[in-house]
C-alpha cells in the first residue's frame, strides 16, 4: 500500500539512477523473512546473521555479483506424510539481496545453530586513504606522507 512512484526522479536527474534503484528497492515490497541483523564487528569489518531455521547447507546459497549479495533459500519439497498440530516454523523459500558499499567484500560465510553468519570487511585502497602533503621550501617536489593507521 506504500508504493511510491520515482520515475519523476528518473527524468530530471543525470548519473544518480544507482541512488533512485535504492530508493525504489528500499520500498519495495519486504516480508520480513527471514529475520537478519546486521552488527558491526570492528572499524572495517561487519557481520550479517540471518535466522535460517531448518535449512540445510545445500539448501542455501551465497551469491556475490557486482554490489550486490544475494542470499537464496531453496527449500525442497515437503513430506506429505506429516500432520502438523501447529506449524510455526517456516519452511518457505526465499530470496534477500543486500546492497554492499563501495570497497566492502565478502570475506565468509557459515552456518551455526540456525544461523548464517556473512564476514564482511571493508578493503579501502590506500590511494583512497587520507593522506598529509609537506609543504617543501624548495621549488622542488612536494613531499607527501601516508597518515598514520589508526588501528
Amino acid at each position: 500500500m506504500r508504493h511510491m512512484d520515482f520515475a519523476p526522479l528518473y527524468r530530471s536527474t543525470v548519473g544518480f539512477d544507482r541512488l533512485v534503484n535504492m530508493l525504489d528497492h528500499i520500498a519495495g515490497d519486504d516480508n520480513g523473512f527471514p529475520p537478519y541483523n546486521i552488527e558491526s564487528v570492528s572499524e572495517n569489518e561487519y557481520r550479517i546473521s540471518m535466522a535460517v531455521a531448518g535449512f540445510s547447507e545445500a539448501e542455501l546459497n551465497v551469491e556475490v555479483k557486482e554490489q550486490t549479495l544475494t542470499v537464496k533459500g531453496e527449500k525442497s519439497t515437503e513430506d506429505k506424510d506429516r500432520a502438523y498440530l501447529h506449524r510455526g516454523i517456516a519452511s518457505r523459500s526465499f530470496e534477500r539481496r543486500f546492497q554492499l558499499a563501495d570497497h566492502v567484500e565478502v570475506k565468509d560465510a557459515d552456518l551455526t545453530d540456525g544461523l548464517l553468519n556473512i564476514g564482511l570487511v571493508r578493503n579501502v585502497p590506500e590511494r583512497m586513504k587520507p593522506r598529509t602533503v609537506g609543504i617543501g621550501v624548495s621549488k622542488g617536489t612536494p613531499q607527501i606522507e601516508a597518515a598514520p593507521n589508526q588501528d
